[in-house]
């Protein structure tokens, strides 16, 4: 299947290819760094926090049930289009996941913790938002999930990823697995704004509106080029999708 960002990846299919839902908790420990003048001294160890097991199929199901919608923003931190989402969220009173590319946390670490003080969970996007990372060696898709993982933890001020969103939909079984073993589930998309292509509000507006019913993840960006248009169409999108029942919630994990 082609991947791109205005694309899907269809994560039951490749959970039932790879036969595994669930993985193993994972327990690291670390070593501290000894100080040049503790020679001689036994160094620290203590244990890291376990991890907790998360599945590693793709979900697109609200923690909201039947109703329940989850707004997904991508490919940022951005010093000009975050803060005017933020805003925008707090005024409506919604929630949303923000899915990070690990350069841009490094980058507007004040705009990582901004993010998760007003109570948005964080997803890991990768490092460099490589969309053909599914064509890459292991070795290199471990170095875009674990390296963004440090950099968005590190920006957030120790805050981990609850999810991990492939780009451009670049999932595969490794990828898959590695993010669940570090208490991120593989995160998916059911309706895209396709506000990337910059259509003009009312076109992605008019495209939540008829594909709301395809399923509950909503999938917007708030970096990766201009999103005024984005910013607008989100004013219209959150008011109309109350009125139509539906709460927002966050992906089930």
């Amino acid at each position: 299947m082609a991947k791109h960002k205005g694309r899907g990846w269809n994560g039951r299919l490749l959970a039932a290819a790879l036969g595994v839902t669930t993985l193993a908790a994972v327990t690291s420990v670390w070593t501290a760094q000894a100080d040049p003048g503790d020679a001689g001294k036994p160094q620290a160890r203590a244990s890291a926090p376990v991890v907790a097991a998360v599945s590693a199929e793709i979900v697109h199901a609200s923690d909201r049930g039947e109703r329940g919608v989850n707004l997904t923003i991508d490919d940022g931190p951005d010093p000009k289009w975050t803060p005017q989402v933020l805003q925008l969220l707090k005024d409506s009173g919604v929630k949303a996941t923000f899915c990070m590319v690990g350069t841009q946390a490094q980058a507007y670490p004040d705009l990582v913790k901004a993010v998760v003080a007003d109570g948005h969970r964080l997803c890991n996007h990768t490092v460099s938002h490589d969309t053909t990372m599914d064509t890459k060696s292991e070795a290199y898709q471990s170095q875009q999930i674990l390296d963004a993982e440090r950099m968005i933890a590190k920006a957030s001020g120790g805050v981990h990823s609850q999810y991990y969103r492939a780009p451009g939909g670049a999932f595969t079984p490794y990828s898959r697995q590695l993010a669940a073993s570090h208490g991120m589930r593989p995160l998916g998309w059911n309706v895209d704004s396709r506000d990337f292509e910059r259509p003009g509000t009312d076109a992605m507006v008019t495209t939540v509106k008829n594909e709301i019913a395809n399923g509950p993840t909503i999938l917007f960006h708030d970096a990766g080029g201009e999103r005024s248009q984005t910013v607008e169409a989100l004013r219209e999108v959150l008011p109309w999708l109350r009125e139509q029942g539906y709460v927002f919630g966050f992906p089930v994990r």
